[in-house]
């Protein structure tokens, strides 16, 4: 066989540094397409993005031969200094250490999407730390809920 072929598909969450609430409606409308830039620009695929004042999930199709952490490290660095340049009242903002990134198969894609779309009415029932505990367990990650959250 020549070539390489694959789909690798992964669900990408992360937070604001101390789940601070930095990303309003305005910022999130420039943000979400900016980091989606910065994704293309690493020659990956970003399906999907969105959340709330902070957190945000990802929908990403990976390279075989990319790692997640270096994109997510690039992501989140380039995305920072822009919302430092782009609104300088955020001059605070950051975002957490880490993320979680969770395999999906292509037949749940549809399934990811309308989860991102939903974010908003999600988080009036539940809040950012129940929701990523709940997707640690059920992708049976072990962690420790001390060094969990910042």
């Amino acid at each position: 066989m020549s070539g390489t072929h694959s789909q690798m598909l992964f669900h990408i969450v992360f937070s604001t540094k101390r789940r601070t609430p930095w990303i309003t409606p305005d910022v999130a409308k420039r943000l979400y397409p900016y980091m989606g830039g910065i994704v293309r620009a690493e020659k990956d695929v970003l399906y999907d993005i969105g959340g709330i004042e902070d957190h945000v999930h990802l929908l990403i199709r990976s390279r075989p031969e990319a790692s997640i952490s270096n994109l997510m490290r690039t992501v989140k660095a380039r995305s920072s200094k822009w919302v430092h340049a782009e609104f300088p009242e955020l001059k605070k903002f950051a975002w957490q250490e880490g993320f979680g990134a969770f395999t999906v198969s292509k037949s749940q894609e549809p399934a990811v999407k309308r989860y991102i779309a939903r974010q908003a009415q999600h988080h009036k029932k539940e809040d950012f730390k129940s929701e990523y505990v709940r997707m640690l367990r059920a992708h049976e990650i072990e962690f420790e809920m001390r060094h969990l959250f910042d």
